[in-house]
Formats: C-alpha cells, sequence, structure tokens
C-alpha cells in the first residue's frame, strides 16, 4: 500500500501574528541550507550544528527508527529517547504487536497493562529493533555513474542493484553499521543512510488497551481524539554500548541524546517540528495514477479487508481468547482499511486529480514551448499504463488474497514436492521432501483459532464470487458447483473435515508417511492453485504495466523538478517519503473541516467522560481513570485553566511511519507524540492540503499523568528530564490620560 507521486512543496506561509502549515519532510542533512532561516523565525531557537551534526551529538541522535528486521530498510514506526539510560517513548499502536506476543490468558497486557518497577521486570519485545542513524549522504553521482545512455531498463535496474550492494558492503565496516542507499525522487537521486541497529528492545510500561486504543476504530484518522496513544520501551546495549542480541549481562544504552521535555504546553501558532521516519508518500503521482487507486485498487483492499474484518470481529467480541489471539492482526487490518475508504473519499471531495491534471496541462505546455522532447512522453505513456493495471489489477489482487488464506494457503507449501511427483522428479521430491519435514508445522497455526479460520475461508470464496463474472471464476468453482451444489459453506465444511491441510496433526501425519497422489485431490491444494492459475495468467500483463509505470515515473519526475527550476525557481522541492529520516515544521493550529464547524486545537479529558460507554467494545475506559477525570485530580498536568490536555493539532506534514514521532518545541523539548493525521486530509499522501491537513498529537502531559497518577510508577517519571519554564508575566496596559 504505497508507491509513487503527488504535487509539490509550498512555500512558508507567514503573516503578522499567524504560522500557517508548511509542506514539506526534509531530510535534515539540507536543513541548514533549505530550511533554517524560516524555523527561526517561527520560533526554532537551536543552532544547526544541534538539530543535525555527524560530529557532535544532536537532537537527531535521539531519533529511532523502530523495526522488526536487524537491515533497517524501512521501519513501521519512530521512537524517541527520553532519558539518559535508554528510555524510548512511542505510540500505544506502534508497541501494540510487542505487547500482543508478550500477553496470554493469564498475563493480557493489552487488557491489563503493564508497568516494570525496575530493569528486572522489563520484558524483551519480541521482534522490536531500534536504528540510530550515524549518518547520511548523497551518492547519487557514485550510483548513476553505472548508468549508461544505450541500458534498457532492466540492465539500468540491474546496475544500480549491483553497485548499492557494493557501497553498502564498503560502508558497513566489517559488520559494524548496517548502511541502506534508497533512490529519490523516483531514482533520479541516492542517498546513504548508515545506521546502528539495537535488537535488544525491552517492554517497560503500556497502558491498558482501553487508554491507549480509547475510540477503536470508530475514532481512528478522527478529531477531537482522546486517546492515550503511548508505549514505553529500553534500548539494551553490552558493556561498551554496541548493539548485542538479548542477554542478561546488557545494560542500558547510554544515548549521545535524549529529548527534554516541557511541561509547559501549547498555545495556538505556537512553533513545531517532528522528527522520525514517515514511510511513504506519492506526492508527485500523475493524475492516472490517482484515478487508478480511486477507481481500481483501493475498493478492491476495500472489499476483501473488509469482509476478514467483520468475521474477526464476530468472534472477537465474544471470546476474550480469540479478541488476544487476532488483535495485532485485527488492528492491522482495520488501519489500512479505514485508511483506504478515507483516501477513496478525500482524494475526490477535494479534486485531487483536477489538480493535478492543472499541473500536467502546464507541464506539458512546457514541454512542448521548450523542446523538451525527453519528457514528452511520460504523461501518455503513463495513461496507457495505468489504463492496463485497471483492466488486469482483480485478476493479480483477489486471487493473491484469497490463495493464501487458511488451509489454502499452507497447500501452497506443498506445491514444489507434487510438480516434482508430476515430473516423475524422484531427487527434487527427495530435497522437497527434506524442505517440509524440517517446516514448522505449529507455526502456520499459532494465534490462530479453527472457527475463525473456516469462517473466514469461506466468506473469502464468496467474496472472490461477487467480484467477477460467471465466465471469470476459476476451476474451484465449478468444483463447487458440481459436487457441493453452488454451496461454499458445504464446500468449506469439507475442507475443514477432510483436507490433509486443515490441522497441524493431518499435515505432520503427511509428512511421516507422504501419499502424493493425495495432494492433488486435495480441495484445499485445488483451491490454491487454481487462484494461482489465474494470477500466472495475467501476471505477464501485469508486471509489464508496472514496469512502464516506473519507467515513465522517473522520466516524469525528473521533468517536473526542472519543469520547476525553470519556472518557479524560489519553489524548494522534497522528496517522497520512504522510511527515511524526516523533519518537518508547523504550528498549533485548529481548523475548520465544513461551513459552520471549527474544532479547537486541543481537547480535554472532558471528552473522554462525554464519549465513555461502560462495557463498551471501543469507548470503555478504566474506573480508575474516570474517578481522577471526575475528581480532577489532574496534579502538576493540568493546564494553566486547570483542564487535562489530551491531545492537540499542528500543521506539521506526516504520514504513516512518523506515528510515535516526536513533536517538539523551539528548544527541541517533547511536547507529545504525534500519532494520527484527520480526516478531512485523507488525500495527504498524495497532495498536500494546507487549509485542512493536520496532525494528531497525544499530549506529553497526559502521557505523564498516565505514568504518575493513574499507574503510580513513578520510577519512570523520576527518571525523566521535566522542565517547566517560568510563569509568563501578566500583561497590563497602561491607562491612557
Amino acid at each position: 500500500m504505497k508507491k509513487v507521486l503527488g504535487i509539490i512543496a509550498l512555500a512558508l506561509m507567514v503573516s503578522v501574528g499567524r504560522v500557517y502549515a508548511d509542506e514539506g519532510m526534509w531530510l535534515p542533512m539540507f536543513v541548514e541550507r533549505l530550511n533554517y532561516v524560516d524555523m527561526q523565525k517561527m520560533g526554532l531557537q537551536l543552532t544547526p550544528e544541534e538539530l543535525y551534526s555527524i560530529n557532535h551529538s544532536s537532537l537527531k541522535d535521539a531519533i529511532v527508527g523502530l523495526g522488526s528486521d536487524p537491515m533497517p530498510r524501512g521501519f513501521f514506526c519512530t521512537g524517541e529517547i527520553v532519558s539518559e539510560h535508554g528510555l524510548l517513548f512511542t505510540n500505544h499502536h506502534c508497541g501494540y504487536s510487542a505487547v500482543q506476543k508478550l500477553s496470554s490468558d493469564q498475563y493480557d497486557y493489552l487488557r491489563d497493562g503493564f508497568w516494570a518497577k525496575n530493569y528486572g521486570e522489563e520484558l524483551p519485545a519480541p521482534d522490536m529493533t531500534a536504528s540510530f542513524l550515524i549518518r547520511m549522504e548523497d551518492v547519487t553521482k557514485d550510483i548513476l555513474g553505472v548508468v549508461t545512455d544505450d541500458m534498457d531498463y532492466q540492465d539500468r535496474q540491474a546496475a544500480i542493484r549491483k553497485k548499492i550492494k557494493e557501497m553498502e558492503t564498503a560502508a558497513s565496516e566489517g559488520g559494524k553499521y548496517n548502511p541502506v542507499i534508497k533512490g529519490f525522487f523516483e531514482g533520479n537521486e541516492y542517498y546513504m543512510f548508515v545506521y546502528q541497529v539495537y535488537t535488544d528492545v525491552r517492554l517497560v510500561g503500556v497502558a491498558n488497551e482501553s487508554i491507549g486504543k480509547f475510540g477503536g476504530d470508530t475514532d481512528n484518522w478522527m478529531w477531537p481524539r482522546h486517546t492515550g496513544d503511548f508505549s514505553i520501551f529500553r534500548v539494551y546495549a553490552d558493556k561498551d554500548g554496541n548493539p548485542a542480541a538479548y542477554s542478561k549481562d546488557n545494560v542500558p544504552l547510554t544515548p549521545k541524546h535524549h529529548l527534554p521535555i516541557s511541561l509547559d504546553g501549547v498555545q495556538k501558532d505556537d512553533f513545531t517540528m517532528i522528527w522520525g521516519f514517515p514511510g511513504s508518500t506519492e506526492r508527485y503521482m500523475s493524475s492516472y495514477g490517482i484515478d487508478y487507486n480511486v477507481d481500481t485498487f483501493y475498493p478492491m483492499i476495500v472489499d476483501i479487508f473488509g469482509k476478514e474484518l467483520e468475521v474477526m470481529e464476530e468472534y472477537m467480541k465474544a471470546d476474550e481468547h480469540i479478541r488476544l489471539m487476532y488483535s495485532d492482526n485485527h488492528a492491522g487490518l482495520a488501519n489500512t482499511w479505514k485508511n483506504f475508504i478515507g483516501q477513496c473519499t478525500m482524494l475526490r471531495k477535494n479534486k485531487v486529480s483536477e489538480t493535478k491534471v492543472a499541473l500536467e496541462h502546464d507541464f506539458t505546455k512546457w514541454v512542448n514551448q521548450n523542446g523538451k522532447t525527453e519528457y514528452k512522453n511520460a504523461l501518455p505513456n503513463l495513461r496507457k499504463a495505468y489504463g492496463d493495471l485497471g483492466e488486469v489489477a482483480k485478476f493479480v489482487y483477489y486471487p493473491n488474497f484469497i490463495a493464501n488464506i487458511g488451509a489454502a494457503g499452507i497447500a501452497g507449501q506443498f506445491g514444489s514436492y507434487y510438480q516434482a511427483y508430476l515430473d516423475k522428479d524422484k531427487d527434487a521430491m527427495e530435497m522437497n521432501l527434506m524442505m517440509l519435514q524440517q517446516m514448522n508445522v505449529d507455526e502456520f497455526f499459532a494465534e490462530t483459532d479453527p472457527q475463525v479460520e473456516k469462517k473466514t475461508f469461506a466468506e473469502m470464496l464468496k467474496t472472490y464470487k461477487n467480484a467477477f463474472s460467471a465466465d471469470e471464476l476459476p476451476e474451484i468453482y465449478s468444483i463447487i458447483d458440481k459436487k457441493f451444489k453452488g454451496d461454499i459453506d458445504a464446500f468449506t465444511d469439507d475442507v475443514y473435515a477432510n483436507s490433509i491441510f486443515a490441522t497441524p496433526e493431518s499435515i505432520k501425519a503427511f509428512i511421516e508417511k507422504p501419499n502424493p497422489k493425495k495432494i492433488g485431490k486435495d480441495y484445499a491444494y485445488i483451491m490454491n492453485t487454481s487462484m494461482m492459475d489465474v494470477i500466472m495468467n495475467h501476471m505477464g500483463d501485469y508486471r509489464a504495466a508496472m514496469q512502464t509505470v516506473s519507467e515513465n515515473d522517473h522520466v516524469f519526475v525528473k521533468g517536473l523538478r526542472e519543469y520547476y527550476a525553470a519556472t518557479q525557481p524560489e519553489k524548494s522541492l522534497y522528496p517522497d517519503a520512504n522510511s527515511t529520516m524526516r523533519m518537518s515544521y508547523g504550528s498549533v493550529q485548529d481548523y475548520m473541516p465544513a461551513d459552520a464547524v471549527h474544532y479547537d486545537y486541543v481537547c480535554t479529558a472532558n471528552g473522554i467522560l462525554e464519549k465513555y460507554v461502560p462495557g463498551d467494545y471501543e469507548f470503555d475506559a478504566p474506573k480508575q481513570l474516570i474517578s481522577l477525570i471526575e475528581k480532577r485530580d489532574f496534579g502538576v498536568y493540568a493546564d494553566d485553566s486547570g483542564e487535562l490536555v489530551v491531545c492537540f493539532l499542528s500543521t506539521n506534514d506526516i504520514t504513516g511511519g512518523n506515528s510515535g514521532s516526536p513533536i517538539m518545541n523551539g528548544k527541541g523539548e517533547l511536547l507529545g507524540l504525534a500519532f494520527d493525521g484527520n480526516w478531512e486530509a485523507m488525500s495527504g499522501d498524495v497532495n498536500f492540503e494546507p487549509r485542512l491537513q493536520r496532525t494528531i498529537n497525544v499530549d506529553i502531559r497526559y502521557v505523564l499523568f498516565i505514568i504518575d497518577k493513574y499507574a503510580g510508577a513513578t520510577n519512570i517519571i523520576d527518571e525523566l528530564d521535566i522542565r517547566k519554564g517560568e510563569p509568563k508575566p501578566l500583561r497590563v496596559e497602561e491607562e491612557k490620560i
């Protein structure tokens, strides 16, 4: 769910007494040259060296990319170091998977929360890594230096991949660092990012799900928001401060820099900056790409994911064990599902395609007037390629999802073994059987429930059938019609009663005493292969169209950069997000989403009381929290008017991957954690909407209130560098005589 382009950065808009949205996710190494003067005017008090330095500690050293792999090619979230002992804050939903894996029916940390009182109680977070950026550098000349004019697309990409691998290996210094080289501006520039990746990350604290996910899917992407979206981890290292696998001998990391925390809160127009690892934007996408997404791609995903979610929720609401088991999977699907609904809605409502058409008209006029023949065919080629994708996409995406559901997905693992049997290749059969014997069968069924899997299997088959005409349906539907009178539920019952691949016991029994003939007659296997046949019959056309898109995106964006340089030389362009460190800046602002509707820039704990529904799946809240709010027992975390601010809005430019990013004031002090965008600007990944686009941030005072007043985890509070400025003097106007 990512990949292409959008419009271009708007100039910073500043008027007397007001600061507006500033578009752009900027590479920190260019902040001094491109952004620093404007940031100073808006309220930044740090020097360029204090923001980004490769020779001294700087703010960038407190920003952490959270991943699940030692090779940091992409991050699912951002975190920030907030103490000299490696303490890390991120969002609740960023730590959700790790907390779910650490939970059990006996210790359900999602439901009950978790707070370690000391280092010894902290829990190793499964599959979580913390990456620190050491440096970034422009390697465009090195990478593109291997490309020649006579190369076709395939040769060009092969040469680039080879050079990237060579340079990454050299920069690793024998494994000390983890370098990653990525393309920018659709492969017109390349930068190298050198990381140190820490794999020993431990859970320190997390609030109940009814706090950290308050409002559930209903409130997701919405304002006002009353979600305590934070969790706390700690990064560990060996005694010398180097990355090391988990060990009881490891010690908390002493970071190069950690963020102090401000209790001063926010006021309208206050300067804000966010640093993090935004995952993907498509700001340079053509109008043809937008139309394809809105008309074809997004609706397919909404259809498939929506049905999966219906099944999960039916069982999750009825059974606590199933709720815990599927909570992580459900959260990911639900977020993407609602995101795509929002993008479809707002791309149309905000007329983004029309905006791009106007830009493309001006670009084409410039191309023709200036004889820029290199760029002449880019847009026509994109129009045709996206048209081709629109014709073929459903024959790739639908069967790909269906083929991997439940027993059918497991059956696909046995395809090579069965093909070797058909080919009468005994050596290949023996080799494939050895691989099957080494397979962890139980892992296929971990975190799954038979009744949920069976119902999903049936509903996905129905979803597929509804999306295609009768003459487009694969072989498996003929079997369902002939053998089961078209009854998909009856077919599903048969699969889960008789298929080799329906239970771990039947799979293990088959591997122990294999009879390959049975595979070809197994309905789960036939279902998998019939779906794969559909994919393979259309994959050639799909890949050709995708390659044409990639080739012409490269040319189009190259042309756009030249167009802007010639027509608007004052405009600074930023590259699309690609899970590399970026900085964005803006201010605290309210907004008006519709006629006569005004949204304030803060929301308070009063809203929790207003939304609270005891026992509700999404809007229940702990009785202790409700009591604290009703008593207005907010301690030092109340604002000047005695209210407890839960979340606030800013104009910073962010996207997925920025979840957990620190939002800071001009002194580099932590004000809160970014965790969402707003519904009215769901088109923002493709086209920035300065009037509407807002970032939703959980206020750090609410975070500390939950840690301190609600959880009583004062050991965590004591570790933080908490600051509060002097009270602002009251302004007294001189009386006129």
